[in-house]
């Protein structure tokens, strides 16, 4: 009777011990880490980093995406694994938002094996020029809702706190909540009590950097060769029609533009979408890409954003978002748009570094 009460004390004890073990092992349980040490065995993967499902989903059903049936959860995430032509691929829905697209390209990165980064999916559009179904391929993001806001009585010419130590800055712009005051009628000047918001640069730091030594960045460029390669894309046919009924007015095409920005706010404010495309030139805005961008910045893994315009951001009909109506159209034109472009990747030549 002794020696089984012995047996079980030990047999309990290792249970314990290996409970702790596997807690310090954080988040990745042993048997995930596993898995992800088998799948590197394999890399290196082209991350493909998506939004939402409703932009997955025209990937996964496309006839040059092949899956191989093998994903792998983890800090719920699912890591699904496939090719597109012969490259290897990873597919992650990081789920909406600036901090859930961080995150999750930060798993991606961490975790995997990857040679690049490409994420696409939808977007508002800021650009007069441009046209909804069209697919724009920046060379800069931006996240623009990083702010200093500025206190009633201050302006432009005074110093934001804590500025003289180089945490905020006026170098980037503001906007002035005063310009879009409406209904005022007594006088030719007013003012607003919001005052100014002082658009900041994010902190990185960098892999390759010195630890807690940060560097600032707020337009974020993609990775040259891949915004090259974009180039051919131009005359890629898109959809044009969501039915027998409902077509584009304009023929919608592949464009490279030179800025897109992002936030976790989705704008439908016709005011709002003015002063971002007269102030920073953007096209695209969406609530995802510049955390892909940042995190890919900070790794130094090359990335490019491919964004379909699914909505006017607010500059369109006041009775309706054209995203309710067309977003489909987008998402599916945002695929074409990868597919075509990893299409391409596959066939060129690696750069040599020497």
């Amino acid at each position: 009777m002794v020696a089984m009460k012995v047996v079980f004390m030990m047999l309990l004890a290792a249970l314990i011990l290996m409970f702790h073990e596997h807690q310090a092992d954080g988040a990745i349980s042993a048997e995930t880490q596993k898995l992800i040490d088998e799948a590197n065995m394999n890399g290196p993967y082209l991350g493909l980093v998506i939004p939402n499902l409703f932009e997955m989903n025209p990937l996964l059903q496309h006839p040059n995406y092949t899956s191989t049936n093998f994903t792998i959860d983890v800090a719920g995430r699912r890591f699904r694994f496939g090719k597109i032509v012969e490259k290897k691929v990873i597919l992650v829905m990081t789920g909406l938002s600036m901090i859930n697209a961080g995150i999750t390209t930060q798993l991606l990165l961490t975790s995997f094996k990857i040679e690049g980064v490409v994420h696409y999916g939808i977007a508002g559009n800021a650009n007069p020029s441009l046209h909804i179904g069209f697919v724009t391929i920046p060379q800069y993001w931006s996240h623009s809702a990083l702010w200093s806001w500025q206190r009633y009585g201050d302006g432009p010419l005074d110093e934001l706190p804590l500025e003289s130590n180089g945490d905020y800055t006026r170098d980037i712009g503001y906007i002035k909540f005063a310009n879009y005051t409406t209904n005022v009628t007594s006088c030719n000047s007013h003012d607003n009590l919001l005052n100014n918001v002082w658009y900041q640069p994010e902190e990185v730091f960098p892999v390759d950097g010195t630890p807690e030594q940060r560097e600032l960045a707020f337009w974020v460029s993609v990775d040259p060769l891949y915004f090259y390669i974009s180039q051919f894309l131009e005359n890629l046919e898109l959809e044009s029609c969501v039915n027998s009924t409902t077509c584009l007015s304009e023929t919608p095409r592949v464009v490279q533009v030179q800025r897109g920005t992002s936030a976790s706010i989705y704008l439908d404010n016709a005011a709002y979408r003015s002063f971002i495309y007269d102030k920073f030139n953007v096209s695209p805005v969406d609530m995802e890409s510049g955390a892909v961008a940042l995190i890919c910045l900070q790794q130094r893994v090359p990335f490019i954003i491919i964004r379909a315009l699914s909505d006017l951001a607010g500059g369109g009909s006041a009775e309706s978002n054209e995203a309710d109506t067309f977003i489909s159209l987008a998402a599916n034109n945002s695929v074409k748009v990868v597919v075509e472009f990893i299409k391409r990747l596959a066939a060129t030549p690696p750069v040599n570094s020497c």
